[in-house]
């Protein structure tokens, strides 16, 4: 995952998410990409060469191994061939082999789209056929599937080589819908919309958890629903805070 100075999202927001497991889960990292951002913008961003990236997950995963793994910004075409060959190296050498979180990182806070068809091209024909989970956010469903439709945002040819699928924050009237499909199931998991502009990092939070959930045990759709109460509660935990001039942090610790 790429790192944000800010501590918001990125591999920050994955890491606060497993810190707050305790002794139950133990957060470990291969950075992509240093960026220069706030709670306003994106400054600058320096990707770090895709052999670097593929050195630190070899270096993790041949020492302490996992029990589930979620990428996060990859950002270019070179660093997701990496990233895939080496998943797919030591997913096939691991014993369990571990869960695979797949959130692809392909638009900005405005929705738009932050690279070019290609880093979506490498996405579809080298993550998504080789992952457990699939969680994009409705913004990168749309631009993914070119539709509107919330039912084949989950469907539909490019997320369909996925073995799940959680579409993330579709926004209807009072509420926040997140979409789930594994081929047997098309289930809505509803959650009350918080009034606040501190998101920053929420989908983010919510793939970690996730993670953090299947590799404690439990199925996916049950990580799932668990990961989404979880993100709830940190947005609802930082949603008067007032830290930045625009998307602020979650609360990931529970300090009520």
């Amino acid at each position: 995952a790429g790192s944000d100075s800010g501590g918001a999202a990125g591999l920050q927001a994955d890491l606060k998410t497993w810190a707050t497991f305790g002794s139950r889960v133990y957060g470990m990292s291969a950075v992509t990409a240093v960026t220069a951002q706030n709670s306003a913008r994106v400054a600058a961003v320096h990707f770090l060469p895709p052999e670097m990236v593929a050195a630190q997950i070899d270096a993790v995963l041949s020492d302490y191994g996992a029990a589930a793994i979620k990428t996060g910004f990859l950002g270019r075409v070179d660093i997701i061939e990496a990233v895939a060959g080496r998943l797919a190296y030591w997913r096939e050498r691991l014993t369990p082999r571990p869960g695979l979180v797949i959130d692809p990182v392909l638009v900005n806070h405005r929705g738009e789209a932050m690279f070019g068809p290609e880093v979506a091209a490498a996405y579809r024909g080298l993550l998504f056929p080789i992952a457990d989970l699939v969680t994009p956010n409705a913004a990168e469903a749309v631009l993914l599937e070119t539709t509107n439709d919330e039912r084949r945002m989950t469907s539909s040819d490019s997320l369909s080589s996925a073995s799940r699928v959680l579409v993330k924050g579709i926004s209807r009237d009072d509420q926040i819908i997140d979409i789930y499909r594994d081929g047997r199931e098309w289930v809505e998991l509803p959650q009350p919309r918080i009034d606040t502009i501190n998101t920053h990092g929420s989908g983010d939070t919510l793939s970690a958890a996730v993670c953090a959930f299947v590799a404690q045990g439990h199925d996916w759709l049950d990580a799932v629903r668990r990961a989404q109460v979880f993100t709830h509660d940190a947005i609802r935990r930082g949603a008067a805070w007032r830290l930045g001039a625009g998307h602020g942090p979650l609360g990931h610790f529970n300090d009520e």
